[in-house]
């Protein structure tokens, strides 16, 4: 079995008091998570705690497929969970988070998500995003109404999809190849949107260690208006985790 070495980051960033993200790195399991939380403080914070949570109680056998229906399941009892919190304690209101949850069994990997956290994957020099965002302008990419460059033009933070945000949670789901020395990134858009790609991938080349704390070092060195959160995980090598 391939093994992956993996570091792990949360920070309220550089204007917010409160820190609304939260992140599963669990290697030995295969599995790493993102969410992002919605809602106001108290209710971000809730719902992505509880899906991190809920998902590192998981049990995750060594098939694939019951791996991923598994997390599925988990992820949609959280979706119920949140909405009768929202209706019990927060007077309706949405109590939602995103969520981005990378597996891997030997050289395939599977990545679930809903809203706009992402996963990147970087092969040699070439960096791939493997999740699509879920708001307004991917939406729009994807039926043709736009072009990449329109859509990186009107960037939004309005998300169409969450745990918690609507009676039935859609995800999607990417199946992918995996190779020795691939890294892949998990992150909240508090991370993305504050730095390049280019200094993405500069930063993923280093040891994982490295690689994580310069993330996070170049994202607070600017406004970092939100919170940042971010999963850097490398296939082969030693079984590390941090």
């Amino acid at each position: 079995m391939m093994q992956w070495s993996a570091a792990s980051h949360t920070h309220c960033g550089n204007s917010r008091k409160n820190n609304q993200d939260a992140v599963l790195c669990s290697s030995a399991q295969g599995l790493w998570v993102v969410a992002d939380g919605m809602g106001g403080h108290e209710a971000g914070e809730y719902a992505s705690e509880s899906i991190a949570q809920s998902l590192s109680e998981v049990t995750l056998s060594a098939n694939l497929s019951d791996c991923v229906d598994a997390i599925e399941d988990r992820l949609l009892e959280v979706n119920d969970h949140l909405r009768r919190h929202a209706q019990i304690h927060c007077d309706g209101n949405v109590v939602g988070s995103t969520v981005v949850a990378f597996i891997t069994r030997g050289e395939v990997g599977v990545v679930l998500w809903a809203g706009d956290s992402r996963l990147y994957r970087l092969r040699g020099d070439a960096i791939e995003q493997i999740t699509r965002d879920h708001n307004p302008i991917s939406d729009l990419l994807d039926t043709g109404a736009v072009s990449e460059a329109e859509a990186i033009e009107a960037d939004t933070h309005i998300i169409t999809r969450a745990v918690g945000g609507q009676r039935d949670l859609h995800l999607d789901v990417a199946v992918f190849d995996v190779c020795d020395g691939d890294t892949m990134l998990l992150c909240s858009d508090g991370l993305y949107r504050e730095i390049s790609t280019q200094d993405i991938v500069t930063s993923l080349r280093m040891e994982v260690a490295e690689a994580a704390e310069q993330l996070l070092d170049n994202c607070l060195s600017g406004p970092a208006r939100d919170n940042v959160s971010l999963v850097v995980a490398r296939a082969g090598g030693e079984h590390v985790e941090f």
